[in-house]
């Protein structure tokens, strides 16, 4: 039923595409969506990504692209990645899984189907939390954000399991699922199953309801600045006097939106940009990622490079 739910926004003219590791999560997917998707009309095909991180991991992924083509979804495809970069092995085998998804998508259209659980979601609330990253991390994955479809995402990890052993389908389980070097790993199996206890049950049902409560206020919120963005973000050197009035929630968010060509910003940036409005006392230019600088001069602020030999 959530899977079925979950194609509606999809049209039949577009396919989806089931992102399969061959674990239960994305197994179950791959089984639902190979079922649902004929029957809405709506082609469905399957990629999985080889990480290279294993031995063996080129013939796993041969052998679950036979698996993926049985359950009748069409084309099925591996993409190979380097796992490299900044922030750790996780976080760089992320990075080259969706920039692969990503470059899928593009080739063929439509949407491409995640397996995360309402246990992921609960994980990556708690982990959010625990960071301070604010709202918009807080309020989780959406179920549906074009090109991402999550349908699993009010069902249970221990369901998909069932759902795979009920339908007698191969499960393969990553051993760095079960690594404690990973902080995520940590939170699963020792955080989460503590706040269970304490707190008798029910905590990842209720971190996920927080996350779907969340995003409703931030995307209102998004929406709303999207539309003062697009009328009071006219000049690339706007006046102050354009974020005066506002809340803190939408005036930030405004400034996010004239800072959106600058990448990596973190709360700390932001916060120290809104201060050039809000406790202007002469301060000097605040420094941001990529060699770029905000400061303000003659009621308005001025993005420029650090050098200042260039304003935007």
């Amino acid at each position: 039923m959530a899977v079925r739910a979950a194609l509606a926004p999809a049209e039949p003219g577009k396919p989806v595409t089931v992102a399969c590791s061959g674990g239960a999560d994305s197994m179950a997917l791959a089984a639902a969506v190979a079922f649902e998707a004929p029957r809405a009309g709506i082609a469905a095909g399957a990629i999985t990504i080889d990480h290279g991180l294993q031995p063996g991991s080129a013939e796993r992924a041969s052998t679950l692209t036979a698996q993926l083509r049985g359950l009748g979804l069409d084309p099925v495809s591996v993409a190979t990645v380097a796992v490299d970069g900044p922030g750790g092995p996780e976080a760089a085998a992320r990075r080259a899984r969706y920039a692969a998804l990503e470059s899928a998508q593009s080739g063929r259209g439509g949407w491409v189907a995640l397996g995360h659980t309402l246990d992921d979601q609960a994980e990556t609330v708690l982990l959010g939390l625990g960071r301070g990253s604010g709202p918009r991390s807080l309020a989780g994955m959406s179920p549906a954000r074009y090109p991402w479809l999550r349908p699993l995402l009010s069902v249970r990890r221990a369901t998909t399991r069932a759902a795979c052993a009920a339908e007698g389908l191969p499960v393969w389980d990553d051993p760095h699922n079960s690594d404690p070097a990973y902080t995520r790993v940590r939170v699963r199996h020792e955080v989460l199953p503590l706040m269970e206890d304490v707190l008798a049950g029910g905590v990842a049902e209720a971190l996920a309801r927080t996350a779907d409560l969340l995003r409703a206020d931030c995307d209102a919120l998004d929406a709303i600045a999207a539309e003062l963005a697009a009328d009071r973000l006219a000049e690339t050197a706007p006046a102050v006097g354009v974020f005066e009035g506002l809340a803190p929630a939408l005036r930030r968010r405004l400034l996010r939106s004239w800072l959106s060509g600058v990448g990596g910003l973190t709360a700390a940036h932001l916060a120290a940009v809104d201060a050039l409005l809000v406790d202007w006392h002469g301060q000097r230019a605040v420094t941001l990622p990529g060699g770029w600088e905000v400061r303000r001069s003659s009621g308005r602020l001025h993005l420029c490079t650090t050098a200042r030999s260039k304003k935007y």
